[in-house]
């Protein structure tokens, strides 16, 4: 029995043996006193076990029926089960149950029957790392950034990279498949966010290479600011880059890598993507809307912070590399091992002087002297220079001193006749 049919059992054996009026006892069960008298009457008549409710040891109304119930567990079994790493999890399988087996059924009832069956297990609570952190209260205020190297592909494929942005305030994800976590896919996926959200006021980031540097000894002692190829691109739209401590500071992008891992990876399974192109197109068209229904949500305030979106143009100038080097004096640029044969422009540019070597995305290249644009062609890198085989020098006398012999055509070996002037001149020694 519940501790609340004991209390009624005590109250009511009181009423019963004439100690306690039936009133009092309304009041103590916190009944009504019409209720208190069923009560009392049910008491009498069977004594405790007719304060025991009704339905004890019963099944729920709205218990499934066993053949339904077995039906969708077969089903989870054959489609959606497997090794740890591969099967799915009650919450995703639902979402599948319902799309493709047109069975609806809530997720946490299906877990309930798969932990019953052996089909899932609980995760491991792990205690907090920290006292978490109060989200940002507007769209745009700071967006999360971090690629996540993972087997998205099972094996059917090399590994690759997914680069994630997740806003703060709303849990709204932008994401590419790639490679490696490059300046290139950084900019990638940082461009298609600003084309379709704007510009954030800030980035939150992790402490690597790609996005902020430690300061060398020179600029430690000048006092200069550390600036990586992404963050001057970042400083030209006005975007602050925070570089985080631990990966658990930036635990929003770092969770969404943990649920991408999970469901992504078995939706690229069953549709047999093996490259990132087709991931790409599968990721903007499908899984990531369907993500961002289910997972986001409303900033606290209402406002956005997102800046206006640039022009193409100003996203091209922004978005690539910048390099100077120094125009030497015929005119050649050497720029990561590639040798760039400048126009002779005197009038732009003189030799010695600094230019401006700018690369995009595709490996296309412009220099350019104090704004102008320069023309230029690429040449092949010159041939190594081959050292002649050392002069033999004479022998050193007894003082350590080495005899000066001139050469052959030397004046001094013609003759003072031949050096005077208008002289006819005379053959040398030897000839």
């Amino acid at each position: 029995m519940s501790a609340r049919e004991l209390t009624r059992v005590e109250v009511l054996s009181r009423v019963k043996a004439g100690t306690l009026s039936l009133g009092s006892a309304a009041t103590l069960l916190a009944v009504s006193y019409r209720q208190a008298k069923r009560l009392a009457r049910r008491y009498r008549r069977e004594g405790a076990k007719g304060l025991k409710h009704r339905s004890a040891g019963g099944g729920s109304n709205h218990a499934r029926p066993t053949a339904e119930r077995e039906r969708v567990l077969a089903l989870v079994r054959e489609k959606y089960s497997g090794p740890v790493d591969m099967r799915f999890g009650p919450t995703l399988a639902a979402e599948h149950l319902a799309s493709e087996d047109g069975v609806t059924v809530h997720h946490d009832t299906l877990r309930r029957w798969m932990l019953a069956a052996g089909l899932w297990s609980r995760a491991r609570t792990r205690s907090p790392h920290r006292q978490r952190r109060e989200r940002k209260a507007h769209f745009g205020e700071l967006v999360q950034l971090d690629g996540s190297f993972h087997l998205w592909y099972e094996g059917r494929a090399p590994r690759g990279c997914l680069m994630t942005m997740v806003d703060d305030a709303t849990g709204q994800t932008l994401g590419r498949l790639g490679g490696e976590e490059t300046i290139w896919a950084a900019a990638d996926v940082l461009r298609r966010w600003i084309e379709r959200y704007g510009v954030p006021l800030a980035l939150y980031t992790d402490w690597k290479n790609v996005y902020v540097r430690a300061p060398t000894a020179e600029e430690q002692a000048t006092g200069a600011v550390p600036r990586t190829q992404f963050g001057r691109m970042c400083a030209s739209l006005d975007i602050q880059i925070i570089a985080a401590s631990s990966p658990q500071a930036k635990g929003r992008v770092e969770r969404n890598h943990g649920t991408h891992q999970d469901r992504l990876v078995k939706k690229l399974r069953r549709l047999g993507i093996t490259d990132a192109a087709a991931a790409n197109v599968f990721l903007e068209t499908s899984y990531l809307p369907e993500h961002n229904v289910r997972f986001a949500q409303t900033a606290a305030s209402p406002d956005d912070f997102h800046r206006r979106t640039p022009s193409r143009v100003t996203l091209d100038r922004v978005l690539q590399l910048e390099e100077t080097r120094v125009l030497s004096n015929d005119w050649v640029v050497r720029y990561d091992t590639r040798y760039l044969q400048v126009t002779r422009q005197s009038h732009l540019a003189p030799a010695r002087s600094t230019v401006l070597v700018r690369e995009n995305a595709v490996g296309a290249l412009e220099i350019r002297y104090r704004g102008r644009l320069m023309r230029w062609s690429e040449i092949p890198a010159p041939a190594p220079k081959t050292s002649a085989p050392p002069a033999v020098r004479p022998m050193a006398t007894a003082s350590g001193r080495v005899p000066h012999r001139p050469s052959v055509d030397h004046p001094w070996r013609r003759g003072y006749a031949a050096r005077q002037p208008g002289a006819i001149e005379l053959a040398a020694p030897g000839d």
